[in-house]
């Protein structure tokens, strides 16, 4: 489990791509002491098992399905990725609970800058429209966000990004027109497994 708490920025070193597969390595020079192989790390948002680690470089694997369901694909050498570790039972949580199981890939549609502040509006998938409300959170790749508005007719949404998040994760670069992963709050989905389970019965 994550937070959406971006611990590192990492940069793609390599992608060795195959029929079924892909290892991505990256920098993590932040990271890569607190990193062993078999554990997770949250990768623009995506939960992903450490392969190697060598020096500062970290390789993990990713998988088909998860090349077809996130904008992990179109990932190219040098792009800036956003880090987090597994949450320690003893850690705080900051953010939100955060489960790196992305639920649809949403576009950037535009950016206006302000004074202590810039919005940033995304198109999300129809289908994730019911899960997502205003002054509710949700994570972008990997980085939990609080919704500020949402028009359901053109399924975008609007978020509020402050210095501190365009600073520190690669909130601060993406251009309209990018990919991004978008993993809703978990507890809307569980909400509605429960109220089926109940019409049901």
């Amino acid at each position: 489990m994550f937070t959406g708490l971006v611990q590192a920025r990492g940069e793609v070193i390599a992608l060795t791509k195959g029929h079924e597969s892909m290892v991505l390595t990256f920098n993590a020079r932040d990271l890569a002491t607190q990193i062993f192989a078999g554990d997770s790390v949250a990768v623009n948002g995506v939960c992903l098992t450490a392969r190697t680690i060598v020096n500062e470089e970290v390789s993990v694997d990713v998988m088909l399905q998860t090349l077809e369901l996130t904008s992990l694909k179109d990932l190219k050498i040098g792009d800036p990725l956003n880090l987090e570790l597994a949450l320690h039972a003893t850690d705080r949580m900051g953010g939100h609970i955060v489960q790196g199981h992305i639920d649809g890939v949403g576009t950037v549609i535009s950016r206006q800058p302000g004074e202590n502040w810039e919005r940033l509006d995304l198109r999300v998938p129809q289908e994730l429209l019911k899960y997502i409300v205003a002054q509710g959170s949700i994570t972008i790749d990997g980085v939990s966000l609080t919704v500020g508005s949402i028009n359901d007719e053109s399924c975008a949404i609007t978020l509020w990004l402050i210095p501190e998040t365009l600073a520190k994760t690669n909130l601060g670069e993406i251009a309209v027109g990018n990919s991004v992963n978008v993993e809703v709050d978990v507890l809307a989905k569980y909400v509605e497994r429960l109220l089926e389970s109940k019409a049901k019965s």
